[in-house]
């Protein structure tokens, strides 16, 4: 397995980036200060916390984009879009607002060239104890159906990502998620599959099969812990054959946290690139 002389498959090879908002969440919860560090590191992207992006002062954004820019790596990603304050179901959800934020930030993504926006966001999305599931879903539904079109306006895809328990009470499985992506049919709104909440959930990777060309971003980080992917693991092989068998070929986001992001980073790239190639060929 990895074996070294084994070279990269063009038509297989992932792009690989860094969620940055986990490097350093207390001081750093955008993820800025690391796109530095990324770059030289050898990421192909970074993906940007959304919601603390948004909440920038104008002055303090255009810094953002200026040092984006002047780092040579592509903010090509953002995830956390919603922030907890901006309740999307249950009693206090309120659409206009959801959407007035939407607007703001996604046209704020755009503009730091972000493709794709990651729609987890559980801390606005639980539902409420009491709330009815069904009442939710149709909140859900609802919004993502106004949002597609204000994605699109923008060249975004926005990724429904399923997220596991105890984190979330909504929108747990990847199959939950490819259900509402396929019912909604709209071409900005599809599917992210995180291997740290798939395999926390237990859920058949072949669910990434079916997914097909609906799926359009990864997130990445060991089961046991949600830390940097240092050493292969057995359910990784299963993970790379089935996003192989639906056709993608896109980015993958290293999600995960550390102590030591260079030795970290220079690990997990070397195994993601190497294994992933090596299952994916």
């Amino acid at each position: 397995m990895l074996g070294s002389a084994m070279p990269l498959n063009p038509t297989r090879a992932l792009r690989v980036g860094v969620c940055a908002s986990m490097l350093a969440p207390a001081t750093d919860p955008c993820g800025i200060e690391s796109v530095e560090a990324a770059a030289a590191l050898g990421f192909d992207y970074i993906e940007l916390s959304l919601a603390h992006l948004a909440a920038l002062e104008r002055s303090r954004f255009d810094e953002l984009v200026a040092r984006v820019a002047g780092s040579g790596l592509g903010c090509e990603a953002c995830n956390n879009f919603f922030p907890p304050a901006v309740r999307l179901t249950g009693p206090a959800a309120d659409p206009a607002l959801a959407l007035e934020y939407a607007a703001a930030a996604l046209e704020r993504a755009a503009r730091v060239g972000v493709e794709i926006v990651v729609l987890g966001s559980s801390g606005a999305k639980n539902v409420p104890d009491g709330f009815s599931l069904a009442e939710a879903r149709r909140q859900l539904l609802a919004l993502l159906a106004e949002l597609g079109p204000i994605a699109q306006r923008h060249a975004i895809t926005i990724a429904l990502e399923p997220i596991s328990r105890p984190e979330a009470n909504f929108i747990i499985l990847a199959a939950e998620a490819l259900e509402l992506v396929r019912g909604l049919d709209h071409p900005s709104i599809q599917l992210l599959v995180d291997y740290y909440h798939l395999a926390t959930e237990r859920e058949d990777p072949d669910v990434i099969r079916s997914a097909g060309p609906a799926l359009r971003h990864l997130h990445f980080a060991r089961a046991a812990d949600r830390g940097f992917p240092t050493v292969w693991e057995d359910g990784f092989a299963g993970f790379f054959r089935a996003v192989a068998a639906a056709g993608y070929n896109g980015r993958l986001s290293i999600e995960a946290f550390t102590g030591d992001f260079g030795q970290d980073a220079r690990a997990a790239l070397r195994l993601v690139r190497a294994g992933a190639a090596e299952v994916m060929a």
